[in-house]
């Protein structure tokens, strides 16, 4: 009686001892192996949804459904009762998990099931007791049997309460994390309102997917047409990131001639090409530790983009002339209208470099299809006009709105600023634009209705009919007429840049300076 009481206690505070559900099963079927003399036992623990049994210790199969009774553990669920199983019946059982279970446990003679359930009817699992003694009665009748079952019950009980617990408080703290992810997004969206404005669904979207982007060290490839405000978004991608604090560098691939390009990006040393009299950094260090805008990337020269792929593999460049390779570390962000799957068709962009630059791609939708966006953009832009000139109209009115309201933009945001800055300066202080404003560009052939292109006369003659008496700032009305004369040449040429800067009399690097100092679109 005293060793029983000894064995007893060693039993209970080795149970007690176990941290997790996994050691607790283990010891006690190690113990009661040891103690009752069996040849192997097992614990088959219910899994939450009740369906499955899972025995850790036995190989595949080592799951038993408890839908499936070929094998005895879904009757003995089923019944809640405890049960001998000769060997002679287990080969009646042809379910090849507890088949395994069987060949596991050195072929015993007889087994015995032992379903464990918690005061509350819970079904915990089943022990599987093994040995070729078939009297059971001298072990499942001892008052230490009893007990360690009810202590191992208490403890298993205990074990799936302090998982659960662990379950809930990571539940917790995850959706506490998503609700601060949440309402740093959203936090982060209003701040991008101020600069991508607009309140449409497509522009809600794309602020949420700019802060996501700014979030990563992917690198992004912005599409959209031409005057869409794709700098916007690289802008916005730089400053919401964690390189904010670094430099952005913007490159036009469209503005600078192929022969310069590669030299403006890797930097060369002195005497790396004739006229190259002292060395110079490119743009690929200067922008390590920040953002690196390569926009218009699909005016890229074939050659030069596999020289960009490398690059972008590892962040290695060498400067012409260089025997060293440089390291910079920056985040690259390219930017396009054109586009570049039918260029890629085309044998013109190159399909591996086009997959390195789109690991995240956005797209910027065309103002013609967001034009919810009209009146937010239109005061947005005003604003921008009386920060910058000192006044200005104090808005613009409904039926200016209206009236913008019937052009379908085929420059997008770009073109709307060009037409509400020239219609702030033909509005007096304090006023609202109004629509006849608007029509002095010829927008419309009448009030409410689209003009044709083909028919209206050029933006520049309409200026040039403008009530100069209501001009105060000559430069920029120098400016504005200069933007406007170009932006009709290139219509008038299809956006070939080369014909209208040799129509305007301009070579075509001073037309490409103008166009982004004005900010023309080519077409």
């Amino acid at each position: 009686m005293q060793m029983e009481l000894h064995t007893g206690i060693e039993l209970a505070v080795a149970l007690t001892r176990q941290t997790t559900l996994p050691d607790l099963l283990k010891t006690a079927t190690t113990q009661l192996a040891n103690t009752f003399g069996l040849t192997r036992c097992w614990a088959l623990e219910l899994d939450l949804s009740g369906r499955t049994l899972h025995c850790s210790g036995l190989s595949e199969p080592g799951e038993f459904d408890c839908g499936d009774f070929s094998h005895p553990f879904a009757h003995l669920l089923q019944t809640g009762k405890a049960r001998e199983i000769t060997r002679a019946a287990s080969y009646r059982l042809d379910h090849p998990g507890f088949q395994s279970l069987i060949e596991a446990s050195d072929r015993p003679k007889c087994l015995w099931l032992e379903p464990l359930r918690g005061d509350d009817g819970r079904a915990l699992g089943i022990l599987v007791l093994c040995r070729d003694d078939s009297d059971w009665s001298g072990i499942t009748a001892q008052p230490l049997y009893r007990g360690l079952l009810q202590l191992l019950t208490h403890q298993w009980i205990s074990q799936l309460q302090s998982r659960d617990q662990v379950w809930q408080r990571r539940l917790l703290k995850r959706s506490l994390d998503n609700l601060h992810d949440a309402e740093t997004v959203r936090k982060r969206c209003e701040i991008l309102a101020q600069t991508l404005v607009g309140s449409s669904e497509p522009m809600i979207r794309l602020r949420a997917q700019v802060v996501r982007a700014a979030g990563s060290q992917l690198s992004v490839l912005v599409q959209g047409e031409t005057g869409c405000g794709k700098d916007v978004v690289a802008r916005g991608i730089h400053e919401l990131s964690d390189r904010a604090d670094g430099p952005m560098v913007v490159v036009n691939c469209a503005a600078i001639p192929d022969s310069l390009l590669e030299s403006e990006l890797f930097g060369h040393t002195k005497g790396a090409f004739s006229g190259a009299d002292q060395a110079k950094e490119g743009l690929l260090a200067q922008a390590s530790g920040g953002t690196l805008f390569l926009d218009e990337i699909g005016d890229m020269p074939t050659a030069l983009q596999s020289k960009l792929l490398r690059v972008l593999e590892n962040r290695q460049f060498r400067p012409l002339g260089a025997r060293q390779e440089q390291h910079s570390d920056f985040r690259l962000v390219a930017a396009t209208h054109q586009p570049l799957h039918q260029s890629i068709e085309d044998g013109r962009f190159r399909r591996d470099l086009f997959y390195r630059l789109s690991q995240f791609p956005l797209h910027v939708t065309p103002l013609r299809e967001r034009l919810d966006d009209l009146e937010c953009l239109s005061r947005h832009f005003i604003r921008f006009y009386k920060e910058r000139e000192g006044s200005g109209p104090l808005g613009i009115s409904s039926h200016a709105l209206q009236a913008l309201s019937a052009y379908d933009f085929p420059g997008n945001a770009r073109e709307l600023r060009n037409i509400i800055e020239l219609a702030c300066l033909q509005t007096p202080a304090g006023d609202d634009i109004q629509p006849e404003v608007l029509r002095l560009m010829d927008m419309f052939s009448a009030p409410g209705s689209t003009a044709n292109p083909q028919t209206t006369q050029s933006d520049a003659e309409a200026f040039a009919l403008a009530d100069t008496g209501d001009i105060r700032d000559l430069k920029a009305a120098a400016q504005t007429f200069e933007a406007e004369v170009i932006r009709d040449r290139l219509r008038q040429y299809g956006g070939n840049r080369a014909q209208a800067a040799e129509s305007l009399g301009l070579p075509k690097r001073t037309l490409a300076h103008k166009c982004l100092k004005y900010q023309v679109s080519d077409v």
